[in-house]
């Protein structure tokens, strides 16, 4: 069973979403926090596998709370909850380690699909979203030299795989731009993971991007060219 947490500052959209997800065989809603504090709290106590957060709630918003939360449950992977597919507080949070985000108004297949797909270990981090987002608001960062540098632990074919990651492709798309098998991106995968310390794939997309691995609207063969010649 995935245990989930969901917490909005609205009744009816908690309502909403712990009706259709206690519908699920497959699913059990542990509880429901009307604002941030409460969220905390309530995940401190239930140890949820997944938590779904509104950005904007009172006391505490949704931001602090994921921090707190991510911080104090290891375990517990945060969904962010936001009413526009692009918006600045989603790509802090996805940087303090939330595994994602959701709008409000998906469909209700989405909202399940979301939850089964994070507790699964995976960032919902969708290809034709994700490039939007990060593009939007990582290129506003200058490159972090010390993000670059961790870079160094990884192969050159863990490279490529990186930047395809960040540049929103699937583990099928992965096997089929590089020719090589689904298990073996999966395999390259967990070990960028391990050798990056890094939760998921969301946080791998903004370390691709803050180290100038991938470079907002630019080509990655011409990263791929530029990091050349700097070497």
């Amino acid at each position: 069973m995935i245990s989930v947490l969901i917490a909005d500052d609205h009744a009816m959209v908690r309502g909403g979403f712990a009706a259709l997800l206690s519908a699920q065989p497959d699913v059990r809603v542990v509880g429901e926090a009307a604002d941030g504090l409460e969220a905390v709290a309530m995940a401190k106590r239930t140890r949820p596998d997944v938590a779904l957060m509104d950005v904007r709630m009172p006391n505490l918003d949704g931001l602090e709370a994921t921090r707190r939360v991510i911080a104090s449950v290891p375990g517990t992977r945060v969904v962010i909850l936001t009413t526009f597919d692009v918006d600045d507080y989603v790509y802090t949070a996805l940087r303090i380690g939330a595994s994602g985000f959701l709008l409000k108004d998906a469909p209700p297949a989405d909202l399940v699909n979301a939850v089964r797909v994070v507790a699964g270990g995976e960032a919902l981090l969708a290809p034709s979203v994700t490039r939007r987002l990060i593009e939007e608001f990582a290129g506003r960062q200058s490159i972090d030299e010390r993000e670059a540098l961790r870079l160094n632990a990884l192969t050159p074919r863990e490279i490529d795989v990186l930047r395809l990651i960040a540049e929103g492709q699937s583990n099928a798309d992965i096997a089929r731009s590089l020719t090589i098998a689904e298990e073996t991106v999966k395999s390259h995968v967990g070990r960028i993971l391990g050798k990056l310390h890094l939760r998921d794939r969301a946080q791998a997309v903004v370390l691709a991007y803050e180290s100038g691995l991938v470079v907002a609207g630019r080509p990655s063969v011409e990263v791929r060219r530029s990091r050349r010649l700097r070497s």
